[in-house]
């Protein structure tokens, strides 16, 4: 079992994985747990070409509290599809690990690791999906609001963005997506999506999209390796920021890291509907879940 992308898993085993996370970081917060170490002796192979400080941190946190290991694999450590190809290296890092996480650029060397390892596959992020970053969101809604309720998405369609949507649809939640012209989710996200029971409604109004909403979220307009688009984007995404003013007394998400100043203003992050901190928290409490759960199929 490998999670390339949300909707790898059934609804029912979304919700398993996210009750999963829920009693782990319960057992963790109040000590209740009556197995503190489900994962002894086992490792996490964490192969980034992308850096990042939440997945590196929650992930080799979170095998460290389960009672496992993790591996840190960087782009000095590893070469990737370049030193040799990618399914050599699923297939003999599977023979040393338990699981694989990749953080990667290239979505189809997550599905190549996938196909040949003989571990679970994690992504960790590539330029198409985060489904790690949708789990730890999906909790955050489940533990505060539940899942009848309205989310309103304003900024990229971005990996971020199409995952949610998936997790979305599985979960019932009333999304509205506002992008830019030329920046919406994939038709092909869309359609899985319908599939699953989702019907996101697609604006380029953010306005429109926030008015109905009980919660915002947003992410940043430049992604990782698009540095070179930076000026384009800025001036194609005017009048998407999100101020303090503008979302109100509306909790507002964010995968973090911001770009202060950009798609968020320091005001809004700064504020107390803010709820970025812990979404930001259960990124480790969701990737624990998961970690247990797939060692457990």
């Amino acid at each position: 079992m490998d999670l390339v992308d949300v909707d790898d898993l059934t609804t029912d085993e979304l919700h398993a994985v996210l009750d999963r996370a829920a009693e782990l970081k319960a057992a963790q917060r109040d000590g209740t747990s009556p197995d503190h170490s489900p994962l002894a002796d086992q490792t996490l192979g964490m192969i980034f070409e992308k850096p990042s400080t939440r997945t590196r941190v929650s992930f080799e946190t979170g095998m460290t509290q389960l009672g496992g290991h993790a591996i840190f694999l960087g782009p000095d450590d590893i070469h990737l599809g370049h030193g040799e190809p990618v399914k050599d290296t699923a297939r003999a890092v599977s023979r040393y690990v338990d699981f694989i996480m990749a953080r990667v650029f290239d979505h189809a060397d997550v599905v190549e690791l996938a196909e040949y390892a003989t571990v679970p596959v994690i992504n960790g992020l590539t330029d198409d999906a985060h489904p790690c970053q949708t789990l730890a969101d999906l909790l955050t809604i489940r533990e505060r609001f539940g899942f009848d309720t309205s989310v309103a998405w304003v900024g990229d369609g971005n990996n971020v963005c199409q995952s949610f949507v998936l997790g979305a649809a599985m979960t019932g939640l009333d999304l509205t997506v506002a992008t830019p012209e030329g920046y919406g989710v994939d038709e092909g996200v869309l359609k899985r999506a319908r599939g699953l029971g989702g019907d996101p409604t697609l604006t380029n109004d953010p306005e429109a999209a926030i008015a109905d909403a009980d919660v915002v979220y947003t992410d940043v307009w430049v992604s990782m390796g698009q540095e070179d688009e930076r000026q384009q984007k800025l001036n194609d995404f005017e009048g998407f920021q999100l101020t303090a003013d503008r979302i109100g007394d509306r909790p507002l998400m964010h995968c973090l890291p911001a770009h202060r100043g950009e798609e968020v203003t320091d005001d809004a992050l700064e504020s107390e509907n803010a709820i970025v901190w812990d979404q930001a928290e259960n990124r480790m409490h969701a990737q624990k879940g998961l970690l247990v759960w797939l060692s457990e199929q």
